[in-house]
């Protein structure tokens, strides 16, 4: 890397400066239009009781006894009270969380002691705090590709992207985690180009914010190492020796959590059981293909569902190849076009956070690299590496030829389709990365609109506490719900009750809690679209 860096400080054109504004503001609206329109979802649920400090034994131990409760007594689980304080929040995800470190929910929590725990409060946190990757993805695109331009554009694709409009709206810290994966590779390129103990102490501190937002983010520092070194010659010269101190601080100032992490391995363990699932290769890396261009368009089309056969999904199915080779060759035309150090960061980014994840997968099985939200920093990489193509192809350099046309006509569309695909989200009740809620609406309503009805749910697993604290959200405050342990069913109250049968364990649970009450209690289960619902309605035998 150069000692000195020569910013290209030039403003683009108006007519580009005009562009970008009219979308960095399109952008700051889709962030808090309809925020709490949305389903708070699975996941969320458990922001609130994190946040809250409660625990999930606590909330089992409350709400599991077989008796009848109101929706009033899970929602007390997803408010702040005031006998717990900011140490129990800690202590939460601590003992039965670590997987998720505390900083998010810290700031959280101060929010929501100052402006309430409605869904929107709440969220409101992810959409702000979203709001700081805008400079962060500027400076670090004057510190890597001394340009000015490149930063515009890259702030415009931001601003309107799908998948960032999507977590900016989730009550979890994921739009934190982007700020901080920005902020800790643009304090690290000035650092490397400062030289100073004061650069260096600022790298340090980034480190120390994202490693306490996400684990994940030792994977972004590992790549920053292998940049460095790289750089280097792969000798240990004085910007190495700064390096290593500046993230041995980091990790040093870290230990309390990963303390915390060891202890309580088992635990991240069971939680993350998911990530184990088996998965065809075939269907592994077209669904890494779908999540790619989801990034850039998304019309929340699954494409594995046979019978839909919309327009929409047809368009996506189209654009899959053509987005796939568009971000291939953004890639190879930064290698291109570029000096070494600007390249090397942004394919180490890629690389190194993206394949730890993906060939486990690939060699043992396992689906922790379809999750688009541990893949942030390759994605990140990626839309680095298209703004610079997009930011040196647009404007003319000596006359308006039909190459410039052609990729000002490219940021256009990309552009418009991301405006399009966060209208369409901005309206929507649920979307796709809510997926295991993504049929509960639907069946709420069903269950809102009996008279006096009653939801019976298993509570054997842990997991069955979220359901039931995504329930409180939605049902009607008339609704009861019935949580109970399938070693001990008490009498169901049919006689005075509308009374619903949930299946949290998708086709387990007919051999278990089902098979009892309809041997033990004598009544039948009718069928109220089960495969997609989980969902029967309960009647005398």
């Amino acid at each position: 890397m150069n000692g000195k860096l020569t910013h290209s400080w030039a403003l683009p054109p108006t007519w580009l400066r005009f562009l970008v504004i009219v979308i960095l503001i399109l952008g700051i609206f889709f962030r808090f239009v309809n925020i709490d329109r949305k389903l708070y979802w699975f996941d969320e649920t458990f922001t609130s009781l994190r946040v809250s400090g409660y625990t999930v034994l606590e909330v089992k131990k409350q709400i599991c006894n077989g008796q009848e409760i109101s929706v009033e007594d899970v929602q007390k689980y997803q408010r702040l009270a005031r006998e717990k304080t900011l140490i129990d929040t800690i202590k939460s995800l601590a003992v039965e969380d670590s997987q998720h470190p505390p900083l998010y929910y810290v700031i959280a929590r101060f929010w929501m002691q100052w402006f309430g725990s409605s869904v929107a409060v709440t969220r409101i946190v992810s959409a702000l705090l979203s709001l700081l990757a805008f400079p962060c993805m500027y400076w670090l695109c004057l510190e890597l590709f001394e340009s000015s331009l490149v930063g515009w554009v890259a702030m415009a694709l931001l601003a309107v992207t799908p998948f960032h409009v999507l977590y900016a709206q989730e009550a979890r810290e994921y739009s934190l985690w982007t700020v901080t994966i920005l902020l800790s590779s643009a304090t690290l390129l000035r650092a490397m180009r400062l030289k100073t103990k004061l650069s260096w102490g600022m790298y340090a501190i980034s480190v120390v914010l994202a490693l306490y937002t996400f684990l994940l983010s030792g994977l972004v520092m590992i790549a920053h190492g292998v940049y460095v070194f790289a750089i280097e010659r792969f000798r240990f010269t004085k910007k190495v020796i700064a390096y290593l101190v500046a993230s041995s601080v980091g990790l040093f100032a870290f230990t309390p959590w990963l303390v915390a992490v060891v202890t309580h391995l088992d635990k991240i363990k069971e939680t993350t059981s998911w990530i184990d699932t088996k998965m065809p290769v075939l269907t592994l890396m077209e669904t890494w293909a779908v999540n790619l261009t989801y990034f850039f368009i998304d019309f929340d089309y699954d494409l594995t569902r046979p019978n839909d056969g919309s327009i929409l999904k047809l368009i996506v199915k189209l654009l899959i190849p053509i987005i796939l080779i568009f971000v291939g060759y953004a890639i190879y035309f930064l290698y291109r076009k570029t000096q070494k150090w600007a390249w090397l960061f942004v394919l180490t980014l890629i690389n190194v956070t993206a394949l730890p994840l993906a060939i486990p997968d690939l060699l043992f099985g396992g689906v922790r690299s379809i999750s688009p939200r541990y893949l942030i920093p390759a994605y990140l990489g990626i839309q680095l590496a298209v703004s610079y193509l997009l930011g040196t192809q647009i404007i003319p350099k000596s006359i308006n030829t039909w190459r410039q046309k052609l990729w000002q006509l490219v940021m256009g569309m990309l552009l418009t389709v991301g405006v399009l695909s966060c209208v369409m989200s901005s309206q929507a009740e649920t979307w796709w990365l809510k997926y295991l809620n993504l049929n509960t609406p639907e069946m709420v309503r069903m269950i809102n609109q009996s008279e006096d009805p009653l939801l019976v749910s298993s509570c054997q697993e842990s997991s069955s506490i979220g359901d039931a604290m995504v329930f409180s959200h939605l049902l009607a405050p008339k609704a009861r719900l019935q949580l109970v342990n399938e070693s001990y069913i008490p009498e169901i109250s049919h006689s005075s009750h509308n009374v619903f049968l949930y299946d949290p364990y998708h086709n387990r649970l007919p051999q278990t809690l089902r098979h009892k009450l309809e041997n033990n209690q004598k009544l039948k289960t009718g069928n109220v679209y089960f495969e997609k619902l989980n969902l029967w309605k309960l009647a005398n035998s």
